[in-house]
């Protein structure tokens, strides 16, 4: 049997892509807060009550793919291979969470990276990136001590989760910056991962009789 969507939900699916592409566009053209909920609706020729079937708001639309890529990355760390070590775990959703930012049919040559200006422009945007990257780094360690029972505690598994992420999302801004292309800053941020993985070869091992958790 045919696991391909029907001919309904390929329209929804060319709906939400097409609302997504409009948002940008207008926002790159007339600014976030200048440009109206209507407006985005008229430019895919829908009416704004439609628009609220797909996005809750005009920054749930810029954060459109953030909940699947999250539960990507926990399905990857759910998903722990026979005796692999919990940094290595962590760095392979890693890893996939970058990628993502850089792949996709449905999206357009630089689309990441005008996203990533957008965010970085609108106080209201950085603002909302910022409560996602800590829930985000929040269950992600949820899961890690999940997945590696034993293997790390809970400082340890906060202290590499949010190492890792803050290292490649900080490393990509800097690349962005700098006028680097998409895949320019992609390897900034898997370089960023590579550094901070050997910063984290201790993950596990007892630390000082005085370290905080330690006795």
């Amino acid at each position: 049997m045919s696991d391909a969507p029907g001919l309904r939900e390929r329209k929804k699916i060319r709906t939400r892509n097409a609302l997504i592409d409009a948002s940008l566009r207008l926002f790159d053209e007339k600014g976030f807060d200048e440009t109206t909920i209507a407006e985005i609706a008229a430019a895919v020729d829908i009416s704004p009550r439609t628009f609220f079937s797909y996005f809750a708001g005009k920054e749930d639309v810029v954060f459109f793919d953030h909940e699947a890529r999250v539960e990507e990355a926990l399905a990857v760390i759910a998903d722990r291979r026979p005796g692999e070590p919990a940094i290595d775990l962590l760095v392979r959703a890693a890893r996939q969470n970058v990628d993502h930012d850089f792949i996709g049919p449905d999206r357009t040559p630089g689309f990441a990276d005008r996203r990533a200006r957008l965010i970085e422009s609108v106080p209201a945007l950085q603002a909302r990136a910022l409560h996602l990257l800590f829930d985000t780094q929040r269950r992600l360690a949820r899961a890690l001590l999940a997945s590696c029972p034993g293997d790390l505690d809970p400082v340890e598994a906060a202290a590499a989760v949010g190492a890792i992420l803050g290292a490649a999302r900080l490393a990509a801004m800097t690349s962005r910056d700098s006028g680097a292309s998409p895949d320019e800053i992609k390897a900034a941020a898997r370089k960023a991962i590579d550094i901070t993985i050997r910063g984290l070869a201790a993950l596990g091992s007892p630390g000082p009789p005085d370290s905080p958790g330690r006795t």
